[in-house]
């Protein structure tokens, strides 16, 4: 047996035999028996013992060559602890899911797992022999514990990752920097993390949860050291990328002075290494030159970021509509706006010409300015040649060409985009200059004050250059791809006043022909496509005359919910021209020869561009729509082939009340009109009882409904939301108030058990108190005492 492991194994028995000895007490033996083996193996072998103050934090050792590449990991228990049972926990899973080489080990035994699967396993020496028998145990499987070290050392990320391989690398570990790292720091409220969060809730996002801002920390991280690591030509390493992040990104550069500079916690060092250990292996500008997907374009960064998102979290995708628009959707945008303002406004060089301005409120990873910016240098070169091109880029693309976005990733990832796309076109920024994409949230007016917190200022900085192109820069060209939610984050005060009343003369949402909609449910018009619609139409409006050029969920075309948004638009703009892309799998859309419908984004709902025009003169005018049906595929081929002269646009006549967009068979509209409208024959009328939790106050049977009234009214409040498993309380339904109305004047009483029409031929049975934000969350006494 190895020198080595007859003094570990002495070593750790001794331990064994004082009868105190903590997990903690094993640490340096096991440090010094990997040293040593990796010395005699001809390695350069480091082993940081990883301080550990909460189970939640990182595993208890990690191995690594001392300059760039982490080995692995390994997880240490005590003695004698039984590895079957923590090879199944919580903590182990977590790490196996985040860790490709891990050892699990109780100092006797050890277990070698590479990418979350079992690989080797040894048995050093039995522990109840030096616990029990008070004696130095024999060595047993030396052999297969040197091999398990040799295989544990001999790992090595792959040199060369596809994206694929990468972002799901990257991902895993950003899950982890999120959950177990920021977010215990956050909610334990200590550390420069903390204070970073309050920077952020306080000065960006109002609102913002500690889950909320861990995502958004964690994945600035990531692509803080990607944005870097495609700066670096050689090693790479944490340290290094403050470095490397252009000094004009303020808040990227804040994060990273105290993530490269600072003193993060060991436990955010850990991960953090680790990604930037996983960025050195991989050859990321092979990676950029050679990615590239079919009909999506050749965007290597954004669909990279797609890909990871894939990885990371995809519900963040669908919550915040972050989907990468395809680049054929965005090549036929923006040759649409460049041929209208030849076309319209009397610029013959288009996006080219030093008088437009541009702004994409919604930008992403800067998808529809880059695509805006080539097109301007190739018309440019085209008519002037390439000698002016410095020039050009900086008296027109970077003082006139603005982005808006939210989320700091896509934020960062945009930036690195311009500043490829801008070397390739010959034309690299110089020290101190920047795109202005600003991190910002457009549907948010407040300016933010200074910040006071320490390596912060460059938030409140960008707030006010970002508040100055909301609130007072004319833009010409607003363009993009906003979100789409149903349920808005976006509640403030501006834009319930952007939407619900005529501001600076542009006709509210809320209403149609001088009257309220009176839709008792008009929750559509809050989505954030709308929101972004709206904001674009104010700025056109204002400014007096502009292109808003969006591709947007298709629902506003039709939907009754949306006639005043309808009418407002067509007072605003003189010329309106919707290509409705269809795709709605909701409505099981098909194409007119009953072939396949697909949508050109990987969802449900269907979209559809629009292009709205104000340019004030006499003609052209009028609304122009254009059906595009088929597959995916057909649909990016027409695009790219096609544009607005070519699209076979048929014009349409909107009526009152509804002025819907799409074609409208209206010969018989007057007399379908002259009969009584449902209102009319059901005054009394809403959309039914809303319990908010069926599974506790809808039962089969009286006794049933009975029953449980009496047992949740009498129990505590902790207790009956574990036992009816009722999960977080909402706005208008908590457990307190819902035992509050059952016992209101000395309740529950047996007769308020009713009948219930739960559907149609569904009879069940209720406690039904009739009061709202009660045991029912919305009763509607109105009309369900019909029912």
């Amino acid at each position: 047996m190895p020198t080595s492991l007859a003094s570990y194994l002495q070593q750790i028995t001794t331990l064994t035999q004082h009868g105190d000895a903590r997990e903690e007490s094993y640490y340096p033996a096991l440090k010094t028996l990997l040293e040593e083996i990796g010395m005699a193996q001809g390695r350069t072998i480091q082993v940081t013992v990883l301080p550990k103050p909460t189970e939640a934090g990182n595993p208890d050792f990690r191995v690594w060559d001392g300059s760039y590449q982490v080995i692995g990991y390994i997880e240490a228990k005590a003695p004698g602890a039984k590895l079957d049972q923590v090879e199944t926990s919580e903590q182990l899973q977590r790490y196996l899911h985040t860790f490709p080489n891990l050892i699990l080990t109780d100092f006797y035994e050890f277990r070698l797992y590479r990418e979350g699967v079992l690989l080797e396993r040894a048995l050093l020496a039995r522990p109840f022999i030096a616990q029990k028998l008070k004696t130095k145990p024999p060595a047993e499987q030396v052999e297969a514990l040197n091999d398990l070290l040799t295989t544990y050392f001999s790992f090595a990320l792959p040199p060369t990752f596809t994206a694929e391989d990468l972002a799901r690398e990257l991902a895993r570990r950003t899950r982890f920097l999120r959950d177990q790292v920021i977010l215990p720091e956050v909610v334990q409220q200590k550390g420069a993390v903390y204070g970073f969060y309050e920077a952020f809730q306080q000065y960006l996002i109002a609102g913002l949860t500690p889950e909320q801002f861990a995502d958004i920390y964690a994945q600035t991280i990531t692509y803080g050291l990607f944005a870097a690591r495609t700066r670096a030509h050689g090693p790479f390493n944490r340290q290094m990328a403050y470095g490397l992040i252009p000094s004009t990104i303020g808040i990227l550069r804040d994060v990273f002075q105290f993530i490269s500079l600072g003193k993060p916690s060991p436990q955010m060092e850990v991960i953090v290494d680790d990604i930037a250990a996983v960025l050195n292996a991989a050859d990321v500008q092979a990676l950029l030159t050679q990615y590239h997907r079919q009909g999506k374009g050749d965007d290597p960064i954004l669909h990279f970021y797609e890909t990871f998102l894939a990885e990371y979290d995809p519900q963040t995708r669908e919550q915040r509509g972050v989907y990468y628009t395809p680049q054929p959707v965005v090549n036929y945008i923006v040759r649409g706006v460049h041929h209208l303002l030849q076309a319209r406004f009397a610029l013959p060089d288009g996006l080219a010409d030093q008088s437009v301005t541009l702004l994409d409120p919604a930008a992403g990873t800067l998808t529809f300015p880059a695509a805006a910016i080539r097109l301007a240098f190739t018309t440019y070169i085209e008519r002037y040649g390439e000698g002016g091109k410095g020039h050009f880029l900086r008296s027109h693309i970077l003082p006139h060409f603005y982005a808006f976005e939210l989320l700091m990733a896509p934020y960062a990832i945009g930036h690195m985009k311009i500043g490829f796309l801008l070397e390739s076109l010959g034309v690299p920024l110089h020290n101190g200059e920047r795109f202005q994409s600003y991190l910002t949230n457009a549907l948010e007016m407040e300016d933010l004050q200074q910040t006071r917190i320490p390596g912060l200022a460059s938030l409140s900085e960008e707030s006010h250059r970002a508040a100055q192109v909301k609130k007072d820069e004319p833009i010409l060209v607003i363009l993009g791809n906003p979100p789409y939610s149903g349920i808005s984050a976006n509640q403030n005060s501006w834009t319930e006043k952007l939407l619900k009343t005529d501001i600076d003369g542009a006709q509210s949402y809320y209403t149609v022909d001088g009257k309220p909609l009176g839709e008792k449910n008009p929750k559509w018009l809050q989505d954030d496509y709308v929101k972004f619609l709206r904001f674009a139409q104010w700025k056109i409006h204002k400014a007096g005359r502009g292109i808003v050029a969006m591709i947007t969920n298709h629902g506003y075309l039709d939907n009754p919910t949306f006639r005043g948004m309808r009418q407002s638009l067509l007072k605003t703009f003189d010329e309106i021209y919707i290509l409705d892309l269809h795709g709605n799998s909701l409505k099981r859309e098909t194409a007119p020869d009953g072939g396949p419908d697909e949508n050109v984004f990987d969802i449900r709902q269907g979209v559809a561009i629009a292009f709205f025009i104000k340019h004030g003169k006499e003609a052209p005018r009028g609304l122009f729509h254009a059906d595009l049906y088929g597959t995916r595929e057909e649909k990016y081929k027409w695009l790219e082939s096609h544009d607005l002269t070519t699209a076979g646009y048929q014009s349409l006549t909107p009526e009152s009340p509804f002025y819907f967009f799409v074609p409208r068979t209206t010969q018989n509209l007057h007399a379908y009109r002259s009969w009584p409208s449902i209102p009319e024959i059901f005054p009394v009328n809403s959309v039914g009882i809303v319990t908010a939790r069926d599974n506790l106050t809808i039962h089969w049977t009286p006794e049933e409904a009975w029953t449980t009234v009496l047992n949740f009214s009498r129990m505590d409040e902790d207790l009956a939301r574990q036992a009816y498993q009722l999960g977080r309380d909402a706005r208008d339904w908590k457990v307190s108030l819902a035992q509050q109305d059952l016992r209101r004047d000395g309740g529950p009483y047996r007769d308020k058990v009713v009948p219930i029409l739960y559907r149609p031929f569904d009879v069940r049975y209720t406690y039904y108190t009739g009061c709202s934000r009660g045991f029912h969350c919305m009763p509607r006494p109105e009309v369900m005492r019909h029912m």
